[in-house]
Protein backbone atom coordinates (compact mmCIF):
# COMPACT_ATOMS: atom_id res chain seq x y z
CA UNK A 1 0.00 0.00 0.00
CA UNK A 2 2.06 3.25 -1.20
CA UNK A 3 1.37 5.56 1.54
CA UNK A 4 4.17 8.36 0.54
CA UNK A 5 2.19 9.36 -2.62
CA UNK A 6 0.92 12.60 -2.46
CA UNK A 7 -2.53 12.21 -2.95
CA UNK A 8 -2.44 9.09 -0.07
CA UNK A 9 -0.69 11.55 1.93
CA UNK A 10 -3.40 14.52 1.84
CA UNK A 11 -6.49 11.58 1.98
CA UNK A 12 -5.23 9.95 4.94
CA UNK A 13 -3.85 12.90 6.87
CA UNK A 14 -7.62 14.17 5.58
CA UNK A 15 -8.95 10.93 7.04
CA UNK A 16 -6.55 11.15 10.56
CA UNK A 17 -7.93 14.30 11.29
CA UNK A 18 -11.58 13.34 11.27
CA UNK A 19 -10.81 10.37 13.71
CA UNK A 20 -9.42 13.11 15.61
CA UNK A 21 -12.11 15.73 15.76
CA UNK A 22 -9.53 18.32 14.10
CA UNK A 23 -11.59 20.38 12.15
CA UNK A 24 -8.46 22.62 11.48
CA UNK A 25 -6.33 20.47 10.51
CA UNK A 26 -9.15 18.67 8.24
CA UNK A 27 -9.63 22.14 6.63
CA UNK A 28 -6.13 23.05 6.00
CA UNK A 29 -5.99 19.92 3.42
CA UNK A 30 -8.61 21.21 1.35
CA UNK A 31 -7.37 23.77 -1.14
CA UNK A 32 -9.82 27.19 -1.19
CA UNK A 33 -11.98 25.86 -3.84
CA UNK A 34 -12.17 22.15 -3.25
CA UNK A 35 -15.61 20.07 -4.22
CA UNK A 36 -16.92 17.15 -1.94
CA UNK A 37 -19.30 14.97 -2.96
CA UNK A 38 -19.63 12.85 -0.08
CA UNK A 39 -21.38 10.79 -0.75
CA UNK A 40 -21.62 10.63 -4.61
CA UNK A 41 -24.92 11.33 -6.22
CA UNK A 42 -26.45 13.80 -3.34
CA UNK A 43 -27.16 14.00 0.28
CA UNK A 44 -29.75 15.82 2.47
CA UNK A 45 -26.97 18.39 2.75
CA UNK A 46 -26.37 18.33 -1.19
CA UNK A 47 -29.84 17.15 -2.43
CA UNK A 48 -29.03 18.03 -6.41
CA UNK A 49 -25.33 16.20 -5.80
CA UNK A 50 -23.70 18.85 -7.49
CA UNK A 51 -20.92 18.89 -4.42
CA UNK A 52 -20.22 21.04 -1.95
CA UNK A 53 -17.94 23.85 -2.80
CA UNK A 54 -15.11 26.22 -1.14
CA UNK A 55 -14.33 26.73 2.41
CA UNK A 56 -18.06 27.53 3.59
CA UNK A 57 -19.69 24.44 2.20
CA UNK A 58 -16.51 22.25 3.87
CA UNK A 59 -16.43 24.10 7.42
CA UNK A 60 -20.52 23.79 7.15
CA UNK A 61 -20.26 19.86 6.22
CA UNK A 62 -18.07 19.50 9.16
CA UNK A 63 -20.35 20.97 11.41
CA UNK A 64 -23.44 18.91 10.32
CA UNK A 65 -21.44 15.79 9.79
CA UNK A 66 -18.86 15.28 11.69
CA UNK A 67 -18.55 17.49 15.09
CA UNK A 68 -21.71 16.11 16.68
CA UNK A 69 -20.12 12.72 16.80
CA UNK A 70 -17.45 10.60 16.41
CA UNK A 71 -16.39 9.07 12.98
CA UNK A 72 -13.51 6.80 12.36
CA UNK A 73 -11.87 5.10 9.52
CA UNK A 74 -10.52 1.64 9.00
CA UNK A 75 -8.38 2.06 5.57
CA UNK A 76 -8.02 -1.23 3.97
CA UNK A 77 -6.00 0.01 0.67
CA UNK A 78 -4.96 2.76 -0.68
CA UNK A 79 -4.40 3.41 -4.77
CA UNK A 80 -2.82 6.49 -6.16
CA UNK A 81 -2.52 6.85 -9.63
CA UNK A 82 -1.94 10.24 -11.44
CA UNK A 83 -2.75 13.25 -8.89
CA UNK A 84 -5.68 10.88 -7.22
CA UNK A 85 -5.76 8.30 -4.77
CA UNK A 86 -8.67 5.41 -4.07
CA UNK A 87 -8.97 4.53 -0.56
CA UNK A 88 -11.07 1.34 0.54
CA UNK A 89 -11.77 1.82 3.72
CA UNK A 90 -14.52 1.10 6.67
CA UNK A 91 -16.30 3.39 8.54
CA UNK A 92 -17.83 3.72 12.11
CA UNK A 93 -19.81 6.67 13.09
CA UNK A 94 -20.97 7.11 16.82
CA UNK A 95 -23.32 10.44 17.40
CA UNK A 96 -24.61 12.25 19.62
CA UNK A 97 -28.01 10.70 19.78
CA UNK A 98 -26.30 7.72 20.52
CA UNK A 99 -27.12 5.96 16.95
CA UNK A 100 -24.38 4.30 15.86
CA UNK A 101 -23.52 2.94 12.18
CA UNK A 102 -20.96 1.50 9.86
CA UNK A 103 -20.55 1.06 6.20
CA UNK A 104 -18.03 0.54 3.63
CA UNK A 105 -16.14 2.70 1.02
CA UNK A 106 -14.49 3.86 -1.29
CA UNK A 107 -13.08 7.35 -1.38
CA UNK A 108 -11.38 9.18 -4.65
CA UNK A 109 -9.27 12.10 -3.80
CA UNK A 110 -7.34 14.45 -5.96
CA UNK A 111 -5.06 16.92 -5.58
CA UNK A 112 -3.38 19.87 -6.72
CA UNK A 113 0.68 20.68 -7.52
CA UNK A 114 0.84 21.34 -3.73
CA UNK A 115 -0.81 18.58 -2.33
CA UNK A 116 -4.30 19.64 -1.32
CA UNK A 117 -7.23 18.20 -1.45
CA UNK A 118 -9.46 19.51 -4.60
CA UNK A 119 -12.14 16.81 -5.09
CA UNK A 120 -13.29 13.91 -2.93
CA UNK A 121 -15.81 11.86 -4.52
CA UNK A 122 -16.94 9.42 -1.89
CA UNK A 123 -18.74 6.32 -2.31
CA UNK A 124 -21.26 4.78 -0.20
CA UNK A 125 -25.03 3.55 0.85
CA UNK A 126 -26.60 6.83 2.60
CA UNK A 127 -29.39 4.39 3.93
CA UNK A 128 -27.67 3.10 6.62
CA UNK A 129 -26.65 6.45 7.83
CA UNK A 130 -30.27 8.16 7.49
CA UNK A 131 -32.15 5.17 9.57
CA UNK A 132 -29.44 5.35 11.77
CA UNK A 133 -30.48 8.93 12.33
CA UNK A 134 -33.85 9.14 11.84
CA UNK A 135 -35.14 5.60 13.34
Amino acid sequence: MDTTHPAAVAALTAMSAIGAGDRDAWLACYAPDAVIHDPVGGSPLDPHGAGLRGRAALERFWELTVAPGQVRFEVAAVHPAGAEAAVVASVSAHFATGARVGYDGVFVYRVDGDGRIVSLRAYWDLGPVLSALTG
